[in-house]
C-alpha cells in the first residue's frame, strides 16, 4: 500500500452528514438528546424524576468507546486485546480490587476478533458517536436508580430505551403531520421507520428481542428532538465555514463525483443541509442518498437493500439497479459502485468516504467496499484547545448556544472518570514501563481509517494534491492523524500492543 493518500487521486468523494459535514454544537445538542430520552422514560415509563436533573459534573461520564453490558449494567473500557481497563456499575466506578475480581486480565466475555465482533447486539452496546453518547449517561443513571431502589443485579431497561428512540426519532416526529395510529406494524417494517442513528440503532440492538407486534401513536410534532431542532437550528448546528463550501466546489470543479450518504431521512437531511450549506446545496452533490440505514448500506446484498426513488419525501417502489445520478433512499454500495463505474468510465473508480462513526461509516466502507476512509474525530479538537492553551470550549461567543440548563462538558475532551479515549494503563501495571496500551477504539482507528482529522475544516484550505501520511503497518502508529496526533500518543511511541 502506498505510504501517502491524496484526494487528487480519488475519483469519488463521499460524505456522511451528521457530525461530519454538519457539525453540532455539542454542549447544546447533548442535553437536548439526553432530555428527549429522559422525558419519555419519566412520563411514559414511570422512571424516577431525578433522571431529569443533570449537573455539569455528570457529563464527565460521557466518553466514546465505552461498552454497556445490557445484562449486568456495567460500562467497560476495553484494551485492544479485549481485556477490561476500567469499568463502572452505572455511574459508580469500580475500584481496582473489584475490577480485578470481576474481569481480571481475561478477555471480556463478548469480545471477538476485530472483524468478528459487532458493535451492537442484543447483549451489549458500544457508544460510538455523539448521537449515542448522552444515552450512555442516561443508561448509567437508570442502572444507579434500579440498583439503589430495587436491588437489581440483572437489567431489562433496554426495551424502554428503544421505545424512547421510537418516540423521538420516527419520521412523523419530524414531519409534524397528524397521522392515524399505526397498529400491528411488524418489527421488520418498523426498523426502517426511524431517522438518523435510530434505524441502525434499532436494527442492531433489537434483533434478539421479541417485540412481536408493536403499536405506535403518531402525534403532531411528537418527541422533543426534532421540534426543537426545527425551532432553533442555529442553537444546535454549526454552519459550514466558507472554506468548506469553497473546498466542495473545488472538488466538483476538479471533476470529482460528490456523494452524500446519510442515515437521516430526506426531510431532516434537507433541513440540515440548507442551514449549513445554503438552499442550493444539491448543486454540490451528484448523488444524495438518505435513509441509507448504515452500516447495512455497505454490508447487505442489493436484494436486501434496493434503492428507492422519493416523491414528496415518501419512498417509492424498489429499483432493480441505479442508472443515473439523483436523490435516492436506502440502497446498497454494490449498485452505487456500478453507477460510479459508468459515471467515471473506469472499471475500478477510487472512492474516499468521510464519516464520524467507526461502526456505521468507517469500518463498513473499508471492510465491505474497500473504500478509502477519513474519520472525523472530534477528540482531536480537544487537543487543539490544549495545544493553544485556550479554554476547553473554544467556539466564539457568538456561536455558542443559549441553553439555560446544565452545560455539557465538551464531549470531545478527556473524561476524568474514564481517562483518554486512545490509551490507558493495564490493571496491575500502573506506573511501570509497560503500563500503557492502546484502547480497542484507538486500534480500530489505525486499522480501518486512511487518515483521521478533527473536522473537514482542518483540511479545506490544503491543495487537493496534498499528500497525507496514511495509517499503515509500515508507518508510525500516529502517522495517520492530521494535523497532529493526539497529545497522549505523540509523546509516547513505545506503547505495547497486547
Amino acid at each position: 500500500m502506498a505510504q501517502h493518500f491524496s484526494l487528487a487521486a480519488c475519483d469519488v468523494v463521499g460524505f456522511d452528514l451528521d457530525h461530519t459535514l454538519c457539525r453540532y454544537n455539542l454542549p447544546e445538542s447533548a442535553p437536548l438528546i439526553y432530555n428527549s430520552f429522559a422525558q419519555f422514560l419519566v412520563k411514559e415509563k414511570g422512571y424516577d424524576k431525578e433522571l431529569l436533573n443533570v449537573t455539569p459534573e455528570d457529563w464527565d461520564f460521557c466518553c466514546k468507546g465505552l461498552a454497556l453490558d445490557l445484562e449486568d449494567g456495567n460500562f467497560l473500557k476495553l484494551a485492544n486485546n479485549g481485556t477490561v481497563l476500567r469499568a463502572s456499575h452505572g455511574t459508580k466506578m469500580m475500584t481496582a480490587e473489584v475490577l480485578a475480581e470481576a474481569y481480571g486480565k481475561k478477555e471480556w466475555k463478548h469480545f471477538l476478533s476485530d472483524t468478528g465482533m459487532a458493535c451492537r447486539s442484543g447483549k451489549y452496546y458500544f457508544y460510538d458517536n455523539y448521537f449515542d453518547l448522552p444515552g450512555a449517561l442516561l443508561c448509567a443513571r437508570v442502572v444507579d436508580y434500579l440498583t439503589k431502589n430495587n436491588g437489581q443485579k440483572t437489567f431489562d431497561f433496554w426495551k424502554d430505551i428503544v421505545a424512547a428512540i421510537q418516540h423521538n426519532y420516527k419520521m412523523s416526529a419530524f414531519k409534524g403531520n397528524d397521522m392515524n395510529s399505526l397498529v400491528g406494524l411488524s418489527f421488520d417494517k418498523l426498523k426502517y421507520c426511524f431517522l438518523t442513528f435510530s434505524a441502525d440503532f434499532i436494527e442492531d440492538t433489537c434483533t434478539e428481542m421479541q417485540f412481536g407486534k408493536i403499536s405506535i401513536k403518531r402525534k403532531k410534532n411528537c418527541g422533543i428532538y426534532f421540534p426543537e431542532i426545527k425551532r432553533d437550528p442555529g442553537r444546535y448546528l454549526h454552519s459550514c465555514p466558507e472554506s468548506v463550501k469553497k473546498w466542495l466546489r473545488q472538488l466538483k470543479n476538479a471533476g470529482k463525483i460528490l456523494l452524500l450518504i446519510t442515515s437521516s431521512h430526506s426531510d431532516y437531511c434537507r433541513l440540515l443541509c440548507e442551514y449549513i450549506l445554503g438552499n442550493d446545496f444539491t448543486d454540490l452533490f451528484d448523488i444524495v442518498i438518505t435513509n441509507a440505514l448504515k452500516p447495512g448500506f455497505f454490508s447487505h446484498l442489493p436484494s436486501q437493500r434496493p434503492f428507492r426513488t422519493l416523491e414528496n419525501d415518501e419512498e417509492q417502489e424498489a429499483l432493480p439497479s441505479l442508472d443515473k445520478p439523483g436523490w435516492y433512499s436506502q440502497g446498497n454500495a454494490v449498485h452505487l459502485y456500478e453507477l460510479l463505474k459508468k459515471m467515471t468510465g473506469k472499471p475500478e473508480p477510487k472512492v474516499v468516504y468521510f464519516g464520524d462513526s467507526m461502526h456505521s461509516d468507517i469500518f463498513p466502507a473499508r471492510h465491505y467496499s474497500n473504500w478509502e476512509t477519513v474519520l472525523i474525530l472530534e477528540e482531536l479538537r480537544g487537543d487543539e484547545g490544549a495545544r493553544s492553551q485556550r479554554p476547553e470550549e473554544s467556539e466564539p461567543l457568538e456561536k455558542k448556544g443559549k441553553y439555560e440548563g446544565p452545560k455539557a462538558k465538551p464531549l470531545n475532551t478527556s473524561s476524568r472518570k474514564w481517562g483518554s479515549f486512545f490509551i490507558d494503563s493495564v490493571l496491575g501495571l500502573e506506573n511501570t514501563e509497560d503500563s500503557l496500551v492502546y484502547t480497542w477504539s484507538c486500534k480500530r482507528i489505525s486499522t480501518y481509517s486512511t487518515i483521521a482529522i478533527p473536522s473537514i475544516e482542518a483540511i479545506a484550505e490544503l491543495p487537493l494534491d496534498y499528500k497525507f501520511t496514511r495509517f499503515s503497518s509500515s508507518n508510525s502508529k500516529t502517522a495517520g492523524y492530521y494535523p497532529d496526533p493526539p497529545l497522549v500518543l505523540s509523546s509516547d511511541e513505545t506503547l505495547i500492543s497486547k
